[in-house]
């Protein structure tokens, strides 16, 4: 139910033309960190022109070092091989997992295609263990569409 409620208010923050993409994408960042207990740490990453990494975008939670990202390294980075939904209920078991805090517990990484080709992603991490489910994969899917359009 919670999700529902937030759908309106991701369509409103895409739809303000007012504020620049960075803003509405930093407006996300912040709604859902403060909507949903468990997501502490929120943000995109994008590709970075035609080279194979990721940089990052608007984020809200703890400061990362992690401002560009290999593809093929760490969550986000196969996420930008794959171009699938990558859901890790426990970053501990994870071989390929680039450590952000050690309080995170769990990840989730969504994909935002724009004319059918992976331009970026949100990035959501935990300090909750397994606490995604096949709701916030769909939720997260809603939101990467709807930021897609304004990218």
């Amino acid at each position: 139910m919670m999700f529902e409620t937030l759908k309106p208010q991701i369509l409103s923050i895409t739809t303000n033309t007012k504020k620049t993409t960075d803003e509405r994408l930093l407006a996300i960042c912040k709604l859902l960190e403060s909507s949903i207990d468990y997501y502490n740490w929120v943000g995109f990453y994008f590709r970075n022109g035609n080279k194979e990494e990721l940089i990052l975008g608007p984020y809200v939670g703890e400061p990362t070092d992690h401002t560009i990202i290999p593809f093929g390294k760490g969550i986000c980075g196969q996420v930008a091989v794959s171009n699938e939904n990558f859901v890790v209920p426990d970053v501990s078991a994870q071989d390929n997992y680039i450590a952000c805090s050690i309080t995170v517990k769990a990840e989730i990484v969504i994909p935002i295609f724009v004319n059918g080709k992976n331009i970026g992603q949100i990035d959501i991490d935990s300090n909750t263990p397994d606490p995604f489910s096949e709701k916030d994969v769909h939720f997260l899917e809603f939101v990467c569409n709807e930021v897609a359009k304004i990218l």
